[in-house]
């Protein structure tokens, strides 16, 4: 058995893991890259192996950085079946054909503007490959185990990052290698805390918050100051959210909020329909999240949804202070696009981020104080007022993830260190070589590793 890095190797996007035992290759994740343009134009790059070479894919959960290559796999030339659980495989269906509507409206508008160097611009992958691609999908049970071919077997169990979220572990013979996706928190707001398994010969681990802690702060204090000073000035709240995960988290806060008369009575829009739909599922998968089904039902209904265009459109044209949520949450497409160019000139606005930005990103260059960004072929100047808050994000920090790795009963052979930037990877490569005294590495793009 042997594992090649196709993505998440030294960058926090695009995961990709491919593993082949004796004839069969399984790639584990299959997402988009994001961030520098370096790293976005492996997108439209071949693959490092044949899609068609590939005979199953499993998927830790739904993040586009996980998930949205599937339909470029698909369109050239990969037939096999996508495992993943029913949670995952009902955000994708929703997920991956929005992202394929995204693209194609990026393509239209480029083309229509002039503002891309191809002629002409052409989607990634389109609304109906994105929707195509859910045909392939199987869902499975957590804590069950399935057999891939002859003695591969794999098993899923709860990962606590957002719905469906799973830590996957293969197992080859007496050899297991284990995948932690996108690692929940042990006491996150909304999401119940991942699964503790006790040991893996071989771990690959995410490193997002490799170098960073969480604060004690309570985001919801936060969020009430920054929409409390802002409606004093007469401004709104523009708020780029992540469609899975974030924006409920954000519905839940601000039901809370409003529940204890702590903010004003104004109007809030989700404006994505994506969002929306993701929302609708919270409530179904309640068993999987904190939030009681019945109040579940209440959070969801403390927005104005938006679900056409000419809705979303109309948000802009009125005078009132407003909370508007919409994705993307790094604001590299979507919705959110239109809500920034109308509100990042007015200095009576905040525009407020929640989730991790990827290097690179229009999220990541507003917070790091860029005071024009590009917007559909047009310069925005950023005269809103930027906060972040803090201590909403759905990673295990370092210190949790020591806490969760601390219950193994064993060192792992060797644990790969993937999915966060060089200086995050590091960071959390020296904290578990130093505290838990494991072997670990920081595996390079399409560098392979023999698992004995």
């Amino acid at each position: 058995m042997q594992i090649t890095f196709l993505g998440a190797a030294r960058t926090v996007t695009g995961s990709k893991y491919l593993i082949s035992v004796d004839s069969k290759k399984i790639l584990i994740d299959c997402g988009l890259y994001q961030g520098y343009k370096e790293l976005r134009l492996r997108n439209w790059d071949d693959l490092p192996v044949k899609p068609s070479e590939i005979n199953a894919v499993i998927l830790t959960h739904a993040h586009i950085d996980h998930s949205g290559y599937l339909p470029v796999l698909i369109k050239y030339g990969f037939k096999g079946k996508i495992y993943c659980s029913h949670g995952t495989k009902d955000l994708c269906a929703i997920l991956l054909p929005d992202s394929g509507h995204i693209h194609e409206e990026d393509a239209k508008r480029a083309n229509r503007y002039g503002y891309s160097k191809h002629k002409p611009a052409l989607p990634l992958y389109t609304y109906q490959e994105g929707l195509k691609a859910i045909e392939q999908f199987e869902s499975l049970d957590f804590y069950q185990s399935h057999t891939l071919f002859n003695e591969l077997k794999f098993e899923l169990f709860p990962a606590g990052h957002i719905i469906g979220s799973s830590l996957t572990q293969l197992t080859y013979k007496n050899r297991s290698i284990l995948f932690t996706g996108d690692l929940g928190r042990p006491h996150h707001l909304v999401m119940k805390p991942p699964a503790q398994l006790i040991e893996t010969d071989y771990l690959v681990a995410e490193s997002t918050y490799g170098d960073r802690l969480h604060g004690p702060s309570n985001p919801i204090d936060k969020l009430a100051e920054v929409i409390n000073s802002t409606v004093s000035r007469h401004g709104s709240v523009i708020i780029p959210a992540f469609a899975v995960g974030r924006t409920q988290d954000i519905l839940f806060q601000l039901y809370t909020l409003k529940q204890a008369q702590r903010i004003p009575n104004i109007p809030i829009y989700l404006d994505s329909p994506m969002a929306q739909n993701v929302s609708d599922l919270m409530v179904h998968y309640s068993s999987e999240h904190r939030i009681p089904k019945e109040l579940c039902n209440d959070v969801c209904r403390i927005a104005i949804y938006t679900r056409t265009p000419e809705e979303s459109k109309a948000i802009n044209y009125q005078n009132e202070p407003s909370i508007i949520i919409s994705a993307s949450g790094m604001s590299e497409g979507g919705r959110i696009l239109h809500h920034l160019s109308k509100y990042l000139p007015g200095q009576s606005n905040t525009v407020l981020f929640t989730g991790f930005q990827s290097p690179g990103t229009r999220g990541d260059r507003i917070i790091c104080g860029e005071t024009k960004i590009k917007i559909h072929g047009e310069m925005i100047p950023v005269r809103a007022k930027i906060e972040v808050l803090e201590n909403m994000s759905a990673h295990a920090d370092y210190q949790e993830m020591i806490g969760w790795l601390n219950n193994f009963r064993k060192p792992p052979h060797k644990t790969f260190i993937t999915h966060g930037e060089l200086t995050s990877a590091t960071a959390l490569k020296d904290k578990i070589t130093r505290e838990l005294n494991w072997f670990c590495t920081i595996p390079e793009y399409l560098q392979t590793e023999i698992l004995v």
